[in-house]
């Protein structure tokens, strides 16, 4: 994770949680913020005098959420000054079987969840496409797309995930934002339960670009289609495997 925190996804998943469900949802967003590969294996958590304000919650609270996690193999913390709380958690490798099994302990929530999330990533990419984005923010948008288009077949997922938060970063909607980290969150398990193909990447390589050329081209109709097509795209693959 970067440390030009505003300038980053992480504010997306490291956001205020509701007081009613304070433990729960500080969990919650700590696991997204690690299986979305926000905070990868082997970095570190922000401290925890950043983090607690942020979540907004108490240190206490954060606290039993991490040795929640902790507990579960997700993170390790060491002392000493260069201490902290670091990812151990790797996705799996995929196994025969593992995407079924998944998909059945999901159910009917696999076609919810790519509609969900095709409905909130089309509409954020099209919304972008209308504003207009800064010269900085082409520039980021840009990072993004050269970083995943540079991914090796290990560190795909992690920046094709932060490819498309970018988009719904650059919105400027926290709402939305939050929706699409959501969204690729409901479909992550599934998808690290299927191997990373070479010629399914080539593919989104250009599905990428096209979304990028049509945002920054202020064409809201062709970014929908792009993403569209695209989404559709993961969801048959998705499907084929689960054949």
């Amino acid at each position: 994770m970067t440390g030009d925190e505003p300038a980053t996804v992480a504010s997306i998943v490291f956001r205020p949680v509701r007081e009613g469900n304070a433990f729960e949802e500080t969990v919650e967003r700590l696991l997204q913020a690690i299986k979305l590969g926000v905070v990868d294996h082997g970095e570190r958590l922000p401290p925890e005098r950043e983090l607690a304000p942020r979540l907004g919650v108490s240190r206490v609270t954060l606290r039993e959420a991490i040795r929640a996690l902790q507990q579960e193999g997700y993170v390790e913390s060491r002392r000493g000054r260069a201490g902290g709380t670091f990812v151990t958690y790797r996705p799996p490798r995929p196994r025969d079987g593992d995407l079924a099994r998944v998909a059945a302990d999901r159910g009917a929530e696999l076609s919810d969840a790519l509609t969900y999330r095709l409905a909130v990533e089309s509409g954020a990419a099209a919304h972008l496409a209308s504003t207009g984005l800064t010269g900085g923010q082409a520039d980021r948008l840009r990072a993004a797309l050269a970083a995943v288009n540079g991914a090796d077949l290990a560190g795909y997922r992690r920046l094709d995930v932060r490819f498309h938060l970018t988009i719904a970063k650059l919105t400027g909607s926290p709402l939305l934002a939050a929706a699409c980290a959501d969204a690729r969150m409901r479909v992550t398990d599934l998808l690290n339960a299927i191997p990373v193909l070479r010629r399914n990447i080539e593919h989104a390589a250009v599905q990428h670009a096209a979304i990028v050329e049509a945002v920054l081209a202020g064409d809201p109709d062709a970014a929908r289609r792009a993403v569209v097509e695209h989404l559709e795209g993961t969801g048959a693959l998705l499907r084929g495997f689960l054949a």
